[in-house]
């Protein structure tokens, strides 16, 4: 391969904040895997935000940017997953699997789309320092032809419109907008752009925690709220303490430490095939990559209130933002009726997916 910007190349990120401010152009936040995809004629080159290799992962896709790309070019964009009309980013991480075998099936019965972005390279020219207005023109005349499953991300420049995708396009799984100056340069690994997420808060029991990777201080907060079944499911974790609350937090928690797991809701986690067959906060998965994420046990008798962006099926899809303790909720007030629920929307008006 032999590209004017050659792999591997940190994305270029964004920031948050809590407006949509008018830099002329904004777009809607995907969620998906952010690639940067390298095409030098045949070979093909899917490049992560962590910089592991995704290109074995997705081989219909490869196949679809050789097809639609320019014989040499080196775009910015999403992987992404859709079923029955909305992103499912559930299923876009089972195609992260480690089985030849596996993967081609799985190419077969869940396929990807791309969604691109930014481009940063096109035949010998270097893109990066130009603005991005300019790159996004030549993003759309590269992409012209482009057709299902390779598109251009859609783009607004009316502050109205932008306000209108951000509340509309939530029902069909997106998690908010992007806003990019026109006159910014691509900077790789920095915070240039602008994203815009939703945030709501919910009451969740604590019903354990995980040790932080630097010692025995609290990592972050396994949070649960009680299903129709009047079961009480695991919906992710509240994270981002500074050291000093980690510390405070061991002895706040003490007095609710659970010795009997058979007591406990989250008990069968302990069981060494239950990590293997289910979804458990203790389960080694492929993207942990072998950390131990083993959890201390709490009695399920505190509340926290959390902010959190929106849901992915029935869990938080990013870590949640510790607020404060509710000591006035009791445990089984902490449900799913809570929470709200965005209008659907079908992704098809965004973007002609299966057409």
């Amino acid at each position: 391969m032999d590209l004017p910007v050659m792999p591997p190349v940190k994305p270029m990120l964004a920031k948050s904040v809590k407006e949509i401010p008018d830099v002329g152009h904004v777009e809607p936040k995907w969620d998906g895997f952010r690639t940067i995809v390298f095409r030098d004629g045949e070979e093909v080159e899917l490049g992560s935000r962590n910089e592991r290799p995704m290109t074995r992962y997705f081989p219909e896709l490869v196949d679809a940017l050789r097809a639609n790309l320019p014989e040499r070019c080196v775009v910015d964009g999403e992987i992404i997953l859709v079923r029955d009309g909305r992103l499912d980013f559930d299923a876009l991480q089972q195609r992260i699997h480690p089985a030849a075998s596996r993967v081609r099936l799985l190419a077969e019965q869940t396929p990807v789309s791309f969604v691109a972005f930014d481009l940063l390279a096109i035949g010998d020219d270097d893109l990066t320092g130009r603005p991005f207005s300019e790159r996004r023109a030549r993003l759309e005349e590269a992409l012209a032809a482009a057709s299902d499953p390779i598109f251009v991300t859609p783009s607004t420049g009316d502050p109205a419109e932008a306000r209108d995708w951000f509340e509309r396009f939530e029902g069909a799984g997106l998690d908010g907008v992007v806003a990019k100056p026109l006159d910014g340069t691509y900077e790789p690994d920095r915070r240039t752009m602008f994203k815009i997420k939703h945030e709501r808060t919910a009451d969740c029991v604590v019903a354990g925690y995980r040790w932080h990777k630097s010692g025995d201080v609290v990592g972050s907060l396994l949070l649960g709220l009680y299903g129709a079944d009047g079961r009480l499911q695991h919906v992710g974790v509240a994270a981002s303490f500074p050291m000093a609350r980690r510390r405070e937090l061991v002895d706040e928690l003490a007095p609710f430490a659970e010795e009997d797991l058979s007591r406990h809701p989250w008990g069968e986690w302990a069981d060494e095939e239950a990590h293997r067959t289910g979804r458990m906060p203790g389960a080694v998965s492929r993207w942990s990559a072998g950390k131990d994420l083993s959890f201390v046990p709490l009695r399920p008798e505190l509340v926290v209130e959390v902010a959190y962006d929106h849901m992915e099926g029935d869990r938080f899809r990013h870590t949640a933002q510790f607020r404060r303790w509710r000591p006035d909720r009791t445990p089984e007030s902490c449900t799913y009726d809570q929470l709200e629920a965005p209008q659907g929307l079908d992704l098809g008006e965004i973007l002609p997916v299966g057409t």
